[in-house]
């Protein structure tokens, strides 16, 4: 196996448990342990992870959020997956609030309803809506350059006049204990403001977002129901037992 497969099997293995150790890797990678020792160092040097006696920790980057074009490249198939399952709940005459996001975004193409009202804190979400000829309500407020996201005072004070069917929204991080979280304090109440104002909440997330955790807590998972691409067995039950999660991969 070449150094960059083995990084990447690392790195990749990191993103499933916190920590990871040496000798479990050089079983699995099929690499003496002088060779480990070799990648986590040279990983650690590019602050990928954090070494450890015995092996490596993930490094919890709380506040780290990916732009909307590196956002948009990740996953993909995945995203489709799940923003065709969220788009099945939408019916003819629903008022939905359509989340920010490289996942939500996803579920134009499949909307096929309208008449539909729908609200929306993206710029790049309202345009395409408006060229679909749905009746489209866009945030006013801060723009926020990253995400191409419409957060603040302004925003908050608009959504509050309004109620839902339906939210659709993406979130960084879905977590047993911790709950829904997302690096922005700004966008997460926001988020937790359209959830309060719904009939119904679904977050949108591909299996890489389960148990991971970000900077602000949004709300708890009970609120919502989870659509996902595909959840692992062993904690799938964790979460029914906990919410309603349905996957996108049956």
């Amino acid at each position: 196996m070449l150094t960059d497969e083995r990084h990447q099997a690392i790195l990749r293995l990191l993103e499933q448990k916190p920590i990871v150790k040496s000798q479990e890797l050089s079983i699995l990678l099929d690499a003496s342990e002088s060779t480990i020792r070799r990648d986590l160092q040279e990983l650690e040097d590019a602050q990928l992870l954090e070494r450890i006696h015995g092996g490596a920790k993930r490094i919890l980057n709380l506040g780290f959020e990916q732009d909307m074009t590196e956002k948009t490249f990740k996953n993909v198939q995945e995203k489709q997956k799940v923003a065709a399952l969220a788009a099945e709940f939408i019916q003819d005459g629903d008022v939905i609030y359509l989340d920010a996001g490289s996942t939500t975004l996803e579920m134009l193409p499949f909307i096929t309803q309208k008449n539909l009202t729908v609200v929306t804190n993206s710029v790049h979400h309202a345009a395409k809506l408006v060229d679909m000829n749905i009746h489209t309500i866009i945030l006013g407020g801060s723009l926020k350059l990253s995400t191409k996201a419409i957060i603040g005072s302004t925003s908050m004070e608009q959504l509050s006049h309004f109620y839902f069917n339906k939210v659709f929204m993406g979130m960084n991080g879905v977590h047993l204990t911790f709950g829904l979280t997302t690096p922005d304090p700004e966008e997460a109440a926001l988020k937790e403001l359209a959830i309060q104002q719904s009939e119904e909440a679904y977050v949108l997330i591909d299996h890489t977002k389960l148990n991971k955790i970000s900077f602000t807590k949004v709300t708890g998972i009970e609120k919502v129901t989870l659509l996902i691409d595909q959840c692992p067995k062993e904690v799938f039950k964790q979460f029914e037992e906990k919410t309603t999660i349905k996957e996108a991969i049956q």
